[in-house]
């Protein structure tokens, strides 16, 4: 079964009590029991649900993973993956990572007994050298967030294999149609479906998909245990987003493409991150990591950081706005908005400077997306 069809397919047979297409919103906490301890497979909502069920096996299915559990967002299932540790383990987390799961990391699991190590993961020699004694899981992103660096999946789980080390990628940027992890030696893939899987910017929402069935097993249980989960209602949104998630991904790949090389070419741009392009430091390894490049790209303008932003508000069909992977365009300056939890200084040192635009190309028309660019730079 292949893509599209495993989207549509998996987890979605037709409702067995109605015959309903299209798997019900089960908008229930509990379930009758016949007896103690006999029931249908579901006790309580928080535990299993049928409609989030339906959800773990499509998004189980699209990264050709075996288990999957959803959680109420990208947040809450990084949180679970994280739970996978204990007091005095070493993490090494790409440097260039979402501030979010900087935020996560450094102010709350720190406090926990938890280190971490941020390197440059798209250098493989550089996690080889991070590694102590103590490591236990290597965090990843690829491409990152906001500056599209590519880390290769394959040569650092080669070089967590020999240590028996978790490797977690956060495959929120490519989606599982542009990039399986697993298939490449990842331990664990995390999304955000707020993002592309959503689509549509009208839910929030997290997944954790393994082939190891311990890890699942510890996922799940922390699923449970803390409660991160979505309701049937948000599940079912994601469910039905990610339906047309190849669809989605062409159209918004297809956009971003013409956004990059057209930025790329203009004079008032200094310099643009997107791996579809030749210039990009890691494009081969792009060539051979992914089916396609994606719809996120950064970029910075030759004007100060006032400019810049102010740049951002005055575009007509690019929304000024967290968040990204929706049908329509957005833009962000990362220091002040989604990155803002880590320190400047840190910012600067990864290269997240205050003149830096971060922008989510949507489904809109081409002409018209690069129309409204050309028309904001010209008013600079």
């Amino acid at each position: 079964m292949r893509f599209s069809t495993k989207a549509i397919h998996v987890g979605q047979e037709a409702d067995p009590a109605t015959g309903a297409t299209i798997v019900p919103i089960y908008q229930t906490s509990t379930y009758t029991q016949e007896a103690v301890g006999k029931h249908k497979g579901y006790d309580y909502s928080r535990t299993v649900n049928p409609t989030r069920v339906a959800l773990e096996k499509q998004l189980a299915a699209l990264e050709n993973g075996a288990y999957a559990s959803a959680f109420g967002s990208g947040m809450a299932a990084t949180s679970a993956v994280m739970n996978a540790l204990s007091a005095g383990d070493h993490v090494i987390v790409s440097d260039d990572v979402y501030g979010g799961t900087y935020r996560l990391f450094s102010r709350v699991l720190e406090r926990y007994g938890l280190t971490f190590s941020y390197v440059d993961a798209s250098s493989t020699d550089a996690v080889a050298h991070a590694l102590r004694p103590n490591t236990r899981l290597v965090w990843i992103e690829t491409p990152t967030n906001p500056l599209l660096k590519l880390v290769d999946i394959r040569a650092i789980a080669e070089v967590a294999s020999a240590k028996q080390l978790v490797v977690a990628v956060d495959n929120t940027f490519a989606t599982p149609y542009f990039q399986q992890p697993l298939a490449l030696g990842a331990s664990v893939v995390v999304h955000s479906t707020t993002k592309y899987i959503g689509g549509h910017s009208d839910v929030v929402g997290g997944v954790a998909i393994t082939n190891d069935k311990a890890l699942h097993d510890t996922i799940k249980f922390h699923q449970n245990s803390v409660g991160g989960i979505p309701g049937p209602l948000d599940a079912y949104l994601v469910m039905r987003g990610a339906k047309t998630l190849a669809l989605r991904m062409r159209e918004h790949e297809r956009n971003a493409l013409a956004v990059a090389q057209f930025l790329e070419s203009h004079p008032k741009v200094e310099r643009v991150n997107y791996p579809g392009l030749t210039s990009h430091p890691h494009h081969e390894l792009a060539k051979r990591q992914m089916s396609g490049f994606g719809g996120m790209l950064s970029f910075t303008l030759r004007v100060s950081e006032e400019r810049a932003m102010a740049f951002a508000g005055t575009l007509r069909y690019f929304s000024l706005a967290e968040s990204l992977g929706g049908v329509e365009s957005l833009i962000c300056h990362p220091a002040r908005m989604t990155h803002g939890s880590i320190p400047k200084e840190e910012r600067d040192r990864r290269g997240v400077t205050d003149g830096l635009l971060r922008l989510s190309v949507g489904v809109e028309d081409r002409d018209d997306l690069l129309e409204d660019l050309e028309t904001a730079l010209a008013a600079l």
